[in-house]
């Protein structure tokens, strides 16, 4: 186990270096620059800007700067936002993204396992049905219209919960139920796909031969390892609702790190589209290595080492 975690975090340090690369060289052969404007700056302005950002040597004097800045922790200021660092900015936005995020993973978790095992356990009957059917209209809505639905009809007619911004714990009820409901139907179909399969193993057999219930057999055997396409499927899902969805943001107000990544693609600010994409990147190669430990403790079977 331990051997394994080793390895995977050495090849997160190459993962993260492809990353960087990539997006470095990327946003720097973009047409355009950090600087362009429909009036262009004076030359002398211009140079001034280029060496404050220490951006004026050769693409690769630039890039080796840059990755030894950040490889001290230093990721720069921005060029969008004046004076303003990318550690700063990711700083103020992650918290509220991580908390969107956290909350709709939460929700699209357990709404999703439940209708999933509710479904196979009514296989063929009405509550199957029902069940597919409202984790088929989930899949479906695109957020940009649940959002102001959910607006609509919770804040504005009912006026049980606020419309937008970053007020109170309320403020993140109707964001996170949009951001999860995608995921909701994902987990759900997923669920009731593989629980069907497991259900016809021939352990299962045994153990209902054993005497034990039929909740108990579901419920304690079969789910645990009927989850494990679930968990391979949570993984990138955390890591996408922990950095945030720029529509969600956008349609609820909040200051989360989805606007600074267009932004920061549309500008051509290279320093904070390399923090968010690392911050990214990092948090996906993360999760994907707790998904791995997770399947050891689902199914014994599975063994890390091998």
């Amino acid at each position: 186990m331990f051997g394994f975690i080793a390895r995977r975090l050495a090849a997160l340090i190459g993962v993260l270096l492809c990353v960087f690369t990539l997006t470095f060289f990327l946003i720097r052969m973009a047409p355009g620059g950090p600087f362009a404007r429909e009036r262009k700056l004076p030359p002398a302005i211009e140079q001034q800007l280029l060496a404050k950002y220490r951006l004026n040597g050769s693409l690769w004097q630039q890039y080796s700067e840059y990755l030894g800045d950040v490889l001290k922790g230093d990721l720069r200021l921005s060029t969008k936002y004046r004076d303003r660092s990318v550690r700063e900015l990711l700083a103020q936005s992650f918290p509220v993204s991580a908390l969107l995020g956290g909350a709709a993973f939460v929700l699209a978790t357990t709404l999703g396992i439940w209708l999933g095992s509710l479904a196979a356990m009514r296989h063929q009957t009405l509550p199957d049905v029902l069940a597919m059917l409202a984790a088929l209209a989930l899949i479906s809505i695109p957020t940009f219209v649940a959002g102001p639905l959910l607006v609509l009809v919770f804040a504005l007619h009912l006026g049980w919960l606020p419309v937008g911004g970053w007020h109170s714990p309320l403020s993140l009820l109707l964001p996170a139920l949009t951001l999860a409901g995608p995921a909701v139907a994902a987990i759900a179909r997923l669920t009731r796909t593989s629980l069907l399969e497991t259900l016809q193993a021939p352990f299962l057999r045994t153990a209902r031969a054993k005497g034990l219930s039929e909740n108990r057999v579901v419920y304690i055997h079969a789910l645990k390892v009927a989850l494990l396409p679930v968990v391979s499927y949570l993984g990138p899902l955390a890591a996408h609702l922990l950095t945030g969805s720029i529509v969600v943001e956008s349609i609820f107000n909040l200051p989360g790190t989805g606007s600074f990544f267009v932004n920061a693609i549309l500008n051509r600010d290279v320093f904070l589209l390399g923090g968010v994409v690392l911050l990214y990147c990092l948090l996906l190669m993360g999760m994907n290595l707790l998904v791995d430990v997770a399947y050891t403790w689902l199914d014994p079977r599975i063994r890390l080492e091998a």
